[in-house]
């Protein structure tokens, strides 16, 4: 309930975000965010989509930017996050950008600050949290290996 209801108030959600990341750069693919959110004991969260859309049984949440909607990377990220897991983040870092077959996707760490799984909206079917040891069986697209790689 205590979500943004609009593109100002996602923005304002990391006016604080004090990290550094690189140039993102597209290779003229459609750009996108996500963030990998960890627990303090070291779990991490992850989306089943609906009907394994794009071709994921499980996954990160991420999506990509609207051009009318015009929000940053960093909002987008946040706003993906809620609306797919039903969480609250805080972004704490870059992890890395990964090419997709139709998007540039860049993830960034984080870490939960609120929200209930339970209102993950309809483009996942189920909100897991993995032990980071077991994220290879969860995370078996080969679009994730990177993620795989950069977390390790």
């Amino acid at each position: 309930t205590d979500s943004p209801t609009d593109l100002a108030g996602w923005e304002s959600l990391v006016s604080d975000c004090c990290f550094d990341e690189p140039p993102f750069k597209t290779h003229g693919k459609r750009p996108a965010s996500g963030a990998v959110v960890i627990e303090p004991d070291g779990r991490i969260w992850v989306v089943s989509p609906s009907n394994q859309f794009g071709g994921y049984t499980h996954t990160f949440p991420k999506g990509t930017l609207s051009a009318k909607e015009g929000l940053s990377l960093r909002a987008n990220a946040l706003k993906e996050v809620y609306e797919e897991a039903g969480l609250r983040i805080e972004l704490t870092g870059f992890l890395c950008d990964c090419q997709r077959s139709k998007s540039t996707t860049r993830y960034y760490l984080a870490r939960r600050l609120g929200g209930n799984p339970a209102d993950m909206g309809w483009e996942s079917q189920a909100v897991h949290l993995v032990p980071k040891e077991k994220l290879a069986d969860y995370l078996t697209n080969k679009y994730d290996a990177p993620l795989l790689e950069a977390l390790s």
